[in-house]
């Protein structure tokens, strides 16, 4: 164990733990879904994100491997009627592990860019995400449907805004591309969780919902907005001032 060319080093096994535990704390208590909006989004993710982001692939892997397993046990032992999706590991297992993968090498890309050039990323995805909420207000709007969709995302945008401010101001810190990072990660969950929905159970998990199985594309895109966006933007925020905070005592 004290060899360090291991693999898994003490040290890392023990963040591997205090951060999937800290996850799992999460899902078990009120303190892993927040508020935002009309929504509740979720941090259980964010572990998995500061564990790639600081100790690697791998750690991050091991974190996202415990937060799918935990989402199996949850759907075993705290049912509701759409649980059964999580019972596939395609679903609850595969996507949380490729958010630690995928964080730790988009950070790596990132940290070799210009701040002018992650500056641009940013703005580019967060342009991207503007848009296509003002497109839905547009439509909705046309199309004679509710105002509450509407507002929802009104407010969507207001906070995706909020992000923007936020990464400008954090630019001095060089912590632009941890934010984008976090964005990587939690974008893998959501789309990756949603995506396997959708593939594998896409009506079955409508009509559990009580909705028209002929909508499941809309419906599952439309939760993937709903909580895809405030899950982002308090990734950002979260990720962007522990990691802040841990280099800061490491330096």
């Amino acid at each position: 164990m004290k060899n360090r060319g291991s693999i898994l080093s003490i040290r890392k096994m023990t963040i591997i733990g205090v951060l999937a535990s800290i996850s799992i704390v999460l899902g078990l208590t009120p303190l892993g879904f927040i508020p935002v909006g009309p929504t509740r989004a979720t941090i259980m993710h964010i572990p998995v994100i500061i564990g790639a982001i600081m100790e690697g692939p791998l750690v991050g892997a091991m974190i996202g491997l415990i937060f799918g397993l935990f989402s199996i046990f949850k759907a075993i032992t705290r049912p509701t009627p759409v649980s059964f999706v999580f019972l596939n590991p395609m679903v609850s297992v595969l996507p949380r592990i490729l958010i630690g993968i995928l964080t730790y090498y988009g950070y790596r890309v990132l940290r070799d860019l210009k701040e002018r050039e992650i500056l641009w990323l940013l703005s580019l995805i967060l342009g991207s995400i503007i848009v296509y909420l003002g497109y839905g207000i547009y439509s909705n709007i046309v199309g004679d449907g509710s105002i509450w969709i509407s507002l929802i995302n009104g407010i969507l945008i207001l906070l995706t805004l909020g992000v923007g401010i936020y990464g400008r101001r954090q630019l001095k810190g060089r912590t632009m591309d941890i934010i984008i990072a976090a964005m990587i990660g939690t974008l893998t969950n959501t789309v990756g969780v949603l995506s396997s929905i959708y593939f594998l159970y896409g009506e079955r998990f409508v009509i559990e919902m009580g909705q028209d199985p002929s909508m499941a594309r809309k419906i599952i895109l439309g939760i993937g907005i709903a909580n895809g966006v405030p899950e982002m933007i308090l990734g950002v925020i979260v990720v962007g001032n522990v990691i802040g905070v841990l280099k800061s005592s490491k330096a």
